[in-house]
């Protein structure tokens, strides 16, 4: 069974033709008018790198304008928290500002572990506005590489 094929007047069609160049145009401009940063930095969020070795968890993130006093690593239950604080600096009050892209204020990120970590095995350093901090594995999931031969089907 076919189904019938509307038919359009050419007018009809000039609508549809407006309307899509319309929303074509709004596609092609959407990226364009989002912040340059987009994702859990724009948001005000510091954004994490997470990477894993054999023997531990590796996190770093990039904190500009952060002093080190303003940031906190503190181990809770099976997760690493960072937090800060990214200050404002002096405003001026006779500046009209065009684009404001930078944003202050507090954040905090929590990290869930598969493990309860050890505190003494957490270590971090703050250098150059990055922030690295590692969380060594318990002895017990350092697993050790074991091959395992294939047999032949018989």
């Amino acid at each position: 069974m076919r189904l019938p094929v509307p038919t359009f007047g050419e007018r009809d069609l000039d609508l549809f033709e407006g309307f899509r160049r319309e929303f074509d145009d709004l596609l092609r401009d959407f990226g364009r008018r989002l912040p340059l940063s987009w994702g859990p930095a724009a948001a005000g969020l510091a954004a994490l790198d997470i990477g894993e070795t054999k023997d531990a968890v590796e996190i770093s993130t990039e904190l500009p304008g952060v002093d080190e006093g303003d940031v906190k690593v503190s181990v809770d239950g099976q997760s690493v928290v960072i937090a800060g604080e990214k200050k404002s600096e002096s405003e001026e009050k006779n500046k009209a500002w065009h684009v404001v892209e930078r944003s202050y204020g507090a954040f905090r990120r929590v990290v869930p572990l598969n493990f309860t970590p050890d505190a003494a095995t957490v270590k971090a350093t703050f250098d150059k506005g990055i922030l690295r901090v590692t969380i060594g594995k318990p002895p017990e999931m350092v697993a050790k590489k074991v091959d395992i031969p294939i047999a032949k089907a018989k």
